[in-house]
């Protein structure tokens, strides 16, 4: 972390969120948004006999489900400054220079690139276990950061 945002984190009182509240938000919006989908096509799933079918049925939503993810992560992100799961674990997000709630650029941007570090298989995410203000990918092309209520 660069010595301009730790004296304005410092001054301002700010704290930047742990890692494993990071990754337990991050696997209850996961979980959330699998959940809402599942419930969408209850009707087709339980049609489907083996898991080859189930397989192909779900591979069929990948487009929809990434559409599905960008929404939810810009909505949630620029109207509370949280998704679901962070608003449980008390964890935030936050534009840098503003210390606020991003508007709808910085939230799609975030959100976009979010999804693109997971096709990417999860590199974004492993960023953040070595960066010092534990900032993913898609934080740093928002210039965001997730900090505790």
């Amino acid at each position: 972390m660069n010595d301009e945002l730790e004296n304005l984190l410092y001054r301002e009182n700010v704290i930047v969120a742990s890692r494993l509240k990071r990754a337990v938000s991050a696997i209850m919006d996961e979980f959330l948004l699998s959940f809402l989908l599942l419930i969408a096509l209850w009707e087709s799933f339980s049609q489907l006999k083996t898991t080859e079918e189930i397989i192909i049925f779900t591979n069929s939503f990948v487009l929809e489900y990434m559409v599905l993810k960008v929404i939810y992560q810009t909505f949630f992100v620029m109207q509370y400054g949280a998704t679901l799961g962070k608003i449980v674990m008390k964890i935030r997000v936050i534009e840098i220079q503003t210390l606020t709630n991003p508007n709808i650029i910085v939230s799609l941007n975030r959100a976009i690139f979010r999804v693109l570090s997971e096709l990417l298989f999860y590199l974004g995410f492993l960023w953040a276990i070595i960066d010092p203000s534990r900032q993913a990918w898609h934080d740093k092309t928002a210039k965001t950061l997730v900090v505790d209520v």
